[in-house]
């Protein structure tokens, strides 16, 4: 009975991981988007001074996704290394490093804070550059994040289908859309223009897989106590 209680647990757990770790970033994205004017550094970075508490929120909200990769990684690999635990752990090493590069951006965001707040108070034209800079190598970690991303995902993916834990339609749209995510965005760091329609089948993917898994297994949990208590 424990050990039922404990898989369903680590089943409730990698659902909300996987609504979780999708909402957050996706709320800092949007919003840190509605501050940055596209080739103007200057007014990007006087709306950055003059909304620190919204760009520090956005930063929370990004660590707080990042946790929840961690925690998704972590639910994931217990869920199927027991069918291989070398690519297991390689899929788990690829989401830590996801973690890390993503988390170098925000760090580049609250030095871009900072700076934006110098500039308004100066008016120094000289920090634009360096701005320029911060704000590239924000954009260029978290896009880059975005291949390790891809081989971890694909790697889960991949084992949660032959788990029984997805089933095989769902998993196969997580193994289509996955790959076009981890080389689309980096194509994008790098001036290579990748029309936003590529990435567009994978974003609702994470967000019904972990409403998929929440009630998929709330209703197993439910079932069995009910049939328990009978």
């Amino acid at each position: 009975m424990e050990m039922k209680t404990s898989k369903n647990n680590l089943y409730q757990l990698l659902g909300i991981a996987f609504f979780a770790q999708a909402l957050l970033p996706l709320i800092g994205g949007l919003v840190f988007q509605s501050l940055e004017v596209k080739g103007d550094t200057s007014i990007t970075m006087s709306n950055i001074a003059n909304h620190v508490p919204t760009v520090i929120i956005t930063i929370l909200l990004w660590i707080a996704a990042l946790i929840g990769v961690i925690i998704l990684g972590i639910a994931l690999y217990d869920m199927v290394n027991h069918l291989n635990k070398t690519m297991a752990m390689i899929a788990f090493s690829m989401y830590l490093l996801e973690a890390v590069l993503a988390a170098v951006g925000q760090i580049f965001v609250f030095g871009l804070v900072k700076l934006s707040q110098q500039f308004l108070a100066s008016g120094d034209a000289g920090l634009l550059s360096i701005g320029s800079v911060l704000l590239s190598c924000r954009h260029f970690a978290g896009e880059i994040a975005m291949i390790p991303f891809g081989v971890g995902a694909i790697i889960f993916y991949y084992l949660l289908m032959k788990a029984g834990t997805i089933p095989k339609w769902l998993a196969i749209w997580g193994l289509v859309t996955a790959p076009l995510i981890m080389v689309g965005i980096p194509l994008t760091t790098f001036g290579i223009a990748v029309p936003n329609f590529v990435f567009a089948p994978y974003v609702p993917f994470e967000f019904f897989t972990g409403i998929y898994i929440l009630i998929r297994y709330r209703k197993k949990s439910i079932k069995k106590r009910i049939m328990t208590a009978a």
